[in-house]
């Protein structure tokens, strides 16, 4: 029903808005990340962006990364994570496993070894349960590396962890102490 390439197309179009750039768009969010659901497909029709709300629903649902969520009314949407722009997604710190992955490629290992993961522009690194999904993420810009890192160990003294509402794993940064390369 969905054309793939369409459905790609508007998934990164709503990172783009919901993550990044709501006012370009002349969305707004919430404190939370959230925003009506009418307003966005509103604002997306006079930016030339036929979107429906069946359309937006099929792209909530089928995203792999679930990078979208509906507040449980159905009224309003947000990202689950990544945002550039100041929201406070209301996660609560958690226990993370031992060990979790991140993936990057060649050309950052030695600024990395140097200055450990920092969340750049977006809120926190990004960190995943496992190596599979850091090798997808690494692809991204190339061959594929990756780090494991001893979040266990970084809890332990001190440094929190969030799970965010697509499973990935959040932290304000990781320093090198904490990163077994390969």
């Amino acid at each position: 029903m969905y054309l793939q390439k369409e459905t790609t197309r508007l998934s990164k179009l709503l990172s783009y808005i919901l993550r990044h750039s709501p006012g370009e768009f002349g969305v707004v969010l919430d404190e939370n990340g959230w925003t009506d659901v009418e307003e966005l497909l509103n604002k997306l029709q006079t930016k030339g962006e036929n979107v429906s709300r069946d359309a937006l629903q099929h792209i909530v649902d089928t995203n792999n990364k679930k990078r979208f969520n509906f507040k449980q009314d159905g009224t309003k949407i947000r990202a689950s994570q990544g945002h550039s722009v100041e929201v406070d997604l209301g996660y609560t710190q958690q226990q993370p496993p031992e060990i979790l992955y991140h993936g990057t490629v060649d050309e950052f290992i030695d600024s990395i070894k140097k200055g450990g993961l920092i969340k750049q522009k977006r809120h926190h690194v990004h960190l995943s349960a496992d190596e599979r999904t850091a090798v997808i993420v690494g692809q991204r810009r190339g061959k594929p590396v990756i780090l494991k890192i001893k979040a266990g160990e970084m809890a332990a003294a001190g440094y929190p962890f969030y799970l965010s509402d697509n499973g990935v794993w959040l932290t304000d940064a990781v320093p090198p102490a904490f990163i077994i390369f390969p």
